[in-house]
């Protein structure tokens, strides 16, 4: 036997050995990623935590959800239980001699029949109670209680039409932000100007999309009022991440004060301040993407009126939000994010420095594309810079202001 054949199995045992530190180095990252994963799911305070419902469309699904992660759990645990106790039982223990196949099982006919018989045991039990919970939420009440709200997905932001005497005009039409009254259904119809969306919040019931051509029908309810956020979960462009909603929950009485103040046009402000000299400003900027009711068309001095696709800004004041609910119209009082939508209104702060800031660069605040190009269809998407002056910042913000 000559000085190469004995070197062999050396040889042969080293090239066995050495890969498995690689392995092991990255088994380990693996598992490193897993945990901090893992963790970064565990937030006490996450505002789109779908495991708090908070209206009974949310609690059905959590009635559902919470069974089947179990059984998913525990199929889970014994599948990679038995992976992991295979891989020890049968790990290569030859140390660089022939290895021993372990026993092999295909074409056994009770484990083929066992790992077919069993899923589909499982499937057939959770079958059921999905139908029934699917057919549950597909089912819209009715009654004179019941609130229809037209929610309209568009690159990226949303609006909501209020048809409150349904004769199939809205009567209320405002954006980013719903106000509803606590403890009272609301039927949603679900439309989009543009590209498929999906509304989303997830306290008050799951998603669905807004698609265009088509109406898609979510009922929402929440037990009691509050502030519940939502944010749009297919990929719709730019600014997907930045298509949020609300939706405000108050008590019966509070709700009705809001739809007087939602039905009565805007404020003219008085001639020679501020107000009135923004109000010029937005008609000769503004007014071709945006409408403020009862500014009557004799008002706009020959401006284009051509608005319907931009958010409504009638009572602009009433709103917390805007930009597709990224910015905060009024500082929280007291840093209470999750304060109620009143006391947001009565005492929280008006943040003009935003609003300034938003009047100034829009694109540079929010990531829009407003230029039209090849890939858009001739249309541009978002709020285009218009290259005011800080003098007509100034009173444009004096003017929208009183859009309360």
């Amino acid at each position: 036997m000559n000085h190469r054949e004995l070197a062999t199995p050396a040889i042969e045992h080293h090239a066995r050995t050495v890969p498995l530190r690689p392995f092991r180095r990255s088994s380990r990252g693996l598992l490193a990623t897993v945990g901090l994963l893992a963790l970064a799911g565990c937030a006490s305070d996450a505002p789109l935590d779908t495991f708090k419902p908070q209206g009974p469309e949310a609690q059905t699904i959590q009635d559902l959800a919470v069974p089947v992660f179990l059984v998913a759990g525990v199929v889970f645990v014994l599948v990679l239980g038995g992976i992991l106790w295979l891989s020890l039982k049968y790990r290569d223990r030859s140390h660089g001699e022939d290895p021993t196949d372990p026993r092999q099982t295909h074409g056994v006919i009770p484990l083929e029949i066992g790992w077919t018989i069993v899923p589909a045991l499982i499937l057939a039990v959770i079958a059921p109670f999905t139908v029934v919970t699917i057919l549950d939420l597909a089912d819209q009440p009715e009654g004179p209680e019941v609130i229809d709200v037209t929610v309209i997905g568009q690159q990226w932001w949303w609006e909501y039409q209020y048809d409150l005497d349904d004769d199939g005009e809205p009567d209320i039409i405002t954006a980013n932000e719903m106000v509803i009254p606590a403890g009272v259904p609301v039927n949603l119809h679900i439309e989009s100007r543009d590209v498929i969306h999906s509304f989303w919040i997830p306290a008050l019931n799951g998603k669905k999309d807004a698609v265009p051509g088509r109406t898609h029908n979510l009922t929402i309810e929440a037990d009691d009022p509050g502030q519940y956020r939502g944010q749009c979960t297919e990929f719709c462009g730019l600014s997907h991440a930045n298509m949020r909603m609300r939706v405000y929950a108050v008590d019966q009485a509070e709700y009705d004060t809001w739809v007087a103040g939602q039905l009565a046009p805007a404020p003219v402000p008085e001639a020679g301040t501020p107000a009135a000299a923004g109000q010029q400003t937005f008609i000769q900027a503004c007014s071709s993407c945006h409408v403020i009711n009862g500014l009557e068309p004799e008002d706009y001095q020959g401006a284009p009126l051509v608005s319907g696709a931009s958010p409504n800004l009638t009572h602009f004041m009433s709103r917390t939000t805007y930009a597709g609910a990224i910015f905060e119209t009024y500082l929280p009082p007291d840093g209470d994010e999750d304060a109620q939508y009143l006391d947001i209104i009565e005492n929280g702060q008006f943040d003009r420095a935003q609003l300034e800031a938003w009047l100034r660069n829009p694109p540079g605040e929010k990531p829009m594309a407003p230029t039209p190009n090849e890939y858009s269809d001739g249309l541009g998407r978002g709020m285009p810079n218009l290259n005011l002056s800080e003098s007509q910042i100034d009173e444009l913000v004096a003017y929208l202001e009183t859009l309360e």
